[in-house]
């Protein structure tokens, strides 16, 4: 193999088809079968095809990689329409967007500017509070961050390989390239397939599990011109590939094992097509790949892929809907069509095609330019939900959201009315302080993070708050006594793991939970605040009695609170969308708090436990409000809201006090 032979670059159509056809699938299995269709990988192979192919041809020509000039070229291309995108879409976002999903939303608006959405992505998939955030509009752009971040890492590669091939190996720089692409492919390809088996939400979305796709599209670049076919083999991997392309979101659940060795489908149906090329005359795939009217599709695919997401998106809020229907869904396809051909056409191609933009400072002021509606946009509405967010401080003590104190009283009627803090916008981020001070453990981790509140100086006990995010959100109600009352609040918490000594199946609890136990024996605290139980559980498990059996040895009283009620949607969003005083938000007691809950039903609990019933402070007699004394109480469907929690601190402080000072 000649591997100093150049591929000739001349236009190959069928790459366009073959775009036309991956952007068509991707909009296909998400407005009608709500999966993916592994069409991003076939975008991720193309680019690192043709951006090897540029970067390498333009290095041999003038013997020198012009980092900055790729840089900007490529901001001249991909700019014009992803910035309009995001710009309108962000408008659209603040007019008719739920102010509930406010916050996630400007933030995804603000990462896929900056073109890191798919980290952002990532991080809220381990993050367990943010597991209920619904799709934002700009959440495909995980994809445009990831290519972005290619296109950043691709040049320094081939720099690398430069300084290699002619100062250490003194080889020539084409062959040099194969082989650290080669490298790569196999360290990011058996890095996928570690992190798809271990942790597959986060390896979805990380950049070095998809490195291996561009590199594979690099390797052929670089090998292609040496690969020649006969007829039959080229129209059997030209069918071969379309079919595979084609058949692959329906086989395979994309999103749940992707990236790793499964995503190796999609990856080898555009190999097969880009190897096959036109060899294989006109009986080939090749045939409807380069017709006209893919070849067309191909030219607006780009800004079809941008624009049929946020669509779609709108097209659920706005009705209401949760799927759509084959009508509805041709008509978001066709207006993503209309809005990609208009916005190719009048917006990215006269900034692209214009000559006189060539020149490198002008280049970047259009750049700049581009990019700063969105970045103010997105500045200004981060600003306005931070100041709301600012107003909640005032609230707590306030006459005006007496919240859990009213339930103390016969009517609770009285004092409601329309104002309520916090509002649904600011309820997701109103959480206990440990979670901004980084005090709460992430899925995945074993290592207990311990953080002190309430009285650090002189204490005259110590209470142990652990447990998983529903121990967690009863801190602000502990923090309403804990200096008056001279206790020290150690806080031990985790997501999605309960104080227990049964064997999860997520193996990162087990062993959090064996430190934890150390830990805490080791301090020795006056309590040991946590869950009684969980809403969703029948009875109370045994590796909580065991753990509670293990603290009794030790003379460590426990204070075991009963679950909070648990709603089957989300608290906020209802209240936005009904208001307050609804009942369309509230539930039947009888149907989420039973008279005879898990507790009762245990037998021997362990006579150092101290079990706590505060039900009536989240229901009344026949309903569980979502919100109470002009407090929204939940967060989401099941997270207490700091607030609330804070107004439920005497009722707690009546409880714990007395099993203190004994």
């Amino acid at each position: 193999m000649d591997l100093y032979k150049q591929a000739d670059r001349k236009f190959r159509p069928e790459i366009e088809g073959l775009r036309a056809v991956a952007s068509i699938l991707v909009a296909v299995y998400h407005i009608w079968l709500g999966n993916v269709s592994g069409g991003v990988d076939v975008f991720f192979v193309v680019a690192g095809f043709l951006i090897t192919t540029s970067l390498l041809g333009r290095y041999e020509k003038k013997g020198k990689i012009d980092f900055t000039g790729f840089i900007l070229r490529l901001m001249k291309r991909l700019f014009p329409a992803a910035f309009t995108v995001l710009f309108f879409i962000g408008i659209a976002c603040i007019l008719w967007m739920p102010e509930v999903r406010w916050d996630q939303t400007v933030q995804e608006l603000i990462a896929a500017a900056l073109y890191f959405e798919n980290w952002q992505l990532a991080l809220n998939s381990v993050d367990y509070l943010a597991q209920n955030n619904e799709a934002s509009p700009f959440q495909h752009f995980w994809a445009m961050s990831l290519q972005g971040q290619f296109y950043i890492i691709w040049p320094t590669l081939l720099f690398i390989t430069v300084l290699l091939a002619k100062y250490v190996f003194k080889k020539q720089v084409r062959p040099t390239f194969l082989i650290f692409l080669i490298g790569v492919f196999i360290l990011s390809f058996a890095y996928s397939i570690y992190k798809t088996n271990v942790n597959q939400p986060w390896a979805y979305f990380d950049t070095f599990t998809r490195v291996w796709e561009f590199s594979i599209g690099g390797i052929l670049a670089l090998v292609i011109a040496n690969i020649k076919l006969n007829k039959s083999i080229s129209i059997f991997l030209s069918w071969l590939g379309l079919f595979g392309l084609i058949s692959c979101g329906i086989i395979l659940q994309v999103s749940t094992v992707f990236p790793g060795y499964a995503a190796l489908w999609p990856v080898l149906s555009a190999v097969f097509i880009l190897i096959a090329g036109d060899q294989g005359g006109k009986y080939s795939a090749f045939r409807v790949l380069s017709s006209k009217p893919l070849i067309k599709f191909g030219g607006i695919s780009y800004g079809f892929y941008l624009w049929h997401w946020p669509i779609l998106i709108f097209y659920f809020i706005l009705t209401g809907k949760e799927s759509a229907s084959f009508v509805d869904g041709l008509l978001i396809m066709l207006l993503s069509a209309l809005l990609a051909y208009l916005t190719t056409e009048f917006i990215e191609k006269p900034i692209r095609q214009r000559k006189s933009l060539n020149v490198k400072w002008k280049t970047a002021t259009v750049a700049i330019l581009l990019m700063a509606p969105v970045l103010l946009l997105s500045g200004f509405w981060s600003y306005s939900i931070a100041e709301q967010q600012d107003k909640l401080k005032d609230v707590v003590n306030n006459e005006d959201y007496p919240g859990a104190a009213i339930t103390a009283f016969a009517s609770q009627d009285d004092d409601m009315n329309e104002s309520i803090a916090p509002s649904p916008m600011q309820a997701r981020n109103d959480q206990p302080v440990l979670y901004e001070d980084g005090c709460h453990q992430g899925i995945g981790k074993t290592e207990v993070i311990e953080c002190i509140y309430g009285e650090t100086e002189d204490p005259e006990y110590t209470v142990a708050l652990v447990g998983g995010s529903h121990s967690a959100h009863w801190l602000p109600a502990l923090q309403g006594f804990a200096e008056e009352e001279k206790i020290e609040i150690r806080s031990y918490t985790k997501s999605g793991c309960r104080f227990s000594a049964e064997e999860f199946e997520a193996e990162d609890c087990t062993e959090w939970n064996r430190n934890l136990m150390e830990d805490i024996l080791n301090i020795k605290p006056d309590l040991v605040f946590t869950t009684a139980d969980a809403t969703e559980l029948d009875e109370v498990p045994e590796g909580y009695v065991e753990n509670w059996e293990t603290l009794n040895e030790h003379d460590i009283p426990v204070f075991a609170v009963r679950d909070n009620p648990r709603f089957e949607f989300d608290v906020p969003s209802c209240v936005e969308e009904h208001g307050p005083n609804s009942l369309d938000c509230a539930v039947e007691r009888k149907e989420i708090v039973p008279k005879n809950g898990p507790w009762t039903k245990l037998e021997n609990p362990p006579e150092n436990v101290h079990y706590v019933d505060l039900s009536d402070r989240f229901c009344d007699e026949e309903y569980c409000m979502p919100v109470v004394g002009n407090v929204l109480v939940y967060t989401d469907s099941h997270h207490i809201t700091a607030t609330y929690s804070s107004t439920l601190a005497p009722f707690v402080r009546d409880e714990l006090m007395p099993i203190l000072e004994k």
